[in-house]
């Protein structure tokens, strides 16, 4: 097997959490993807804004090949979770379009990097920060659905829209009503345990 058959199933993974999290601001308001819904405030668009900062710190800068447009709130001065939201100035489009630039960038790298070349993580501990391309993949893969499945919660408790992608909601093909039974009977059960 070649360093790009192995590359494949990891690009393909990573393309499909970068859409789902993209997928999940379709249709809704400004109000709406900016809204914190859980007490320490992730909502949609930061989780954008978040994910375009982390994939460009991991499959740019670690590799010698930094993105090269600024990233502010990615620099050590900045406030606390300054990467988790959209500032007024900061649009959908704008930061859905710097989240596919990333996404370009990183495919770059992915393609300049064998599988086993090493880049340096600045912000990991030393000693775990020299790593292989192959690891950031993976760290990188699950990250971003680890971020998707946040995004599914949120936008769940938005509109009560729900699904793994476009495409594929990877749900049972129910209707309200059952839904509604459904989740009647999960409480009733937690609360008789």
């Amino acid at each position: 097997m070649t360093d790009a058959d192995l590359k494949a199933p990891l690009r393909r993974y990573l393309e499909e959490g970068r859409e789902a999290l993209i997928w999940k601001l379709e249709g809704l308001s400004e109000y709406d993807i900016r809204r914190p819904l859980v007490p320490t405030g992730t909502n949609l668009l930061g989780l954008v804004k978040h994910m375009a900062g982390v994939e460009a710190g991991y499959l740019g800068a670690t590799f010698g090949r930094p993105f090269p447009e600024p990233l502010p709130w990615m620099d050590d001065d900045t406030e606390y979770n300054a990467d988790m939201w959209a500032t007024l100035d900061e649009t959908r489009t704008g930061l859905v379009d710097l989240y596919r630039r990333v996404g370009e960038h990183s495919e770059a790298t992915i393609d300049a990097v064998p599988l086993d070349g090493l880049g340096r993580v600045g912000w990991w501990s030393e000693g775990r920060d020299v790593v292989p391309l192959q690891l950031i993949l993976v760290h990188l893969i699950a990250e971003t659905h680890r971020h998707a499945g946040h995004a599914d919660i949120v936008r769940e408790l938005i509109d009560g829209a729900a699904g793994l992608r476009a495409g594929n909601d990877n749900l049972p093909p129910a209707g309200p009503d059952w839904w509604a039974g459904y989740r009647d009977r999960l409480e009733q059960t937690a609360r008789q345990a």
